[in-house]
């Protein structure tokens, strides 16, 4: 049986990192993080980029454009949404999440989610460099790691084992 842990190494990466505004105090500490954490992995500041959105709505459009320039590795996507008293949260948090996973299908490339939804802006503290770590510097580490993995998978065989040069 084979197993394969990936190891978050980002030397001669390309790595962008999305960041939404909205909730900026948060949001700032989850890209520095994620920049952070990029950069004491081997990611070279300078092949590092931070893209800002309005909101988290945003996201995912952003996140496509990026990858869509062939231009990155992988794409961290960090934002904050957090409840309110309508059911603005449940559509942004969703639908968000929704478009992050499509661009990842759709562009077969690494998307981490450093998306906090969070019941309270406390909650949210807590996630961005707080008690609870900073999510931003995981979905990071998380990205590095996918894409030693992807890196380390062997192409897969002929199923029918044709010779091209036949």
């Amino acid at each position: 049986m084979a197993e394969l842990t990936g190891i978050p190494r980002g030397e001669g990466r390309r790595i962008a990192v999305v960041a939404s505004r909205f909730n900026e105090s948060i949001t700032t500490r989850l890209a520095e993080g994620a920049v952070e954490a990029l950069v004491r992995h081997g990611a070279s500041f300078d092949d590092v980029d931070v893209l800002w959105v309005p909101g988290a709505w945003e996201l995912p459009l952003l996140v496509r454009r990026a990858l869509a320039t062939g231009r990155y590795d992988g794409v961290v996507a960090v934002g904050a949404v957090i409840r309110g008293d309508t059911p603005h949260f449940d559509i942004v948090a969703g639908e968000a999440s929704r478009g992050l996973n499509d661009a990842m299908r759709d562009f077969d490339a690494p998307i981490t989610l450093g998306l906090l939804t969070t019941d309270t802006l406390a909650q949210a503290e807590a996630r961005a460099g707080g008690d609870h770590g900073n999510k931003g510097w995981d979905a990071a580490v998380a990205l590095l790691e996918v894409l030693d993995v992807i890196d380390r998978l062997e192409p897969a065989e002929d199923a029918e084992g044709d010779d091209d040069d036949a």
